[in-house]
């Protein structure tokens, strides 16, 4: 429905006793079942529960800091008993309110390969012990060995 058709249907309850329903209707090009919608006012209820789901999207973007998408935000308003499709998050969150999430970056995937340099052995020390902590000892006893 147009907005001059709503101008019209709020013309029509001045006007009731001069002219009749159908001939209003027919000069506004009005359709009858959007004027009996009009007057029955039947989207209140789906209304009120979308201004309470958009009040609700609001209030948890702003708690988290802007970090929720709308695929998270799902799941925090069904916490609240607010159930909504994942559609009509993503329509509620950026294009009516304009709130938009911080996209992180993917972690790299997994290359296969050395993580590091490996520098050749070049003073040919020998790594292996024979007993538990016997290279470590006999190390720090060539380091002190050197400093007198």
């Amino acid at each position: 429905m147009r907005r001059k058709s709503i101008k019209g249907l709020s013309i029509h309850s001045k006007y009731h006793s001069l002219f009749g329903v159908r001939w209003l209707l027919q000069r506004l090009s009005i359709y009858p079942n959007a004027y009996y919608n009009f007057l029955k006012d039947r989207k209140a209820a789906y209304k009120i529960k979308k201004q309470q789901a958009l009040e609700a999207i609001t209030k948890i973007y702003h708690e988290h800091h802007g970090v929720d998408g709308y695929r998270t935000m799902r799941i925090y308003l069904k916490r609240k008993n607010i159930y909504l499709s994942n559609l009509t998050g993503y329509k509620y969150m950026n294009h009516e309110l304009r709130l938009l999430a911080v996209v992180r970056r993917k972690k790299p995937n997994y290359k296969k390969g050395h993580a590091h340099k490996i520098f050749p052995n070049l003073v040919n020390q020998d790594f292996s012990a024979k007993k538990s902590q016997y290279q470590m000892v006999h190390r720090f006893y060539l380091f002190i060995s050197y400093e007198w």
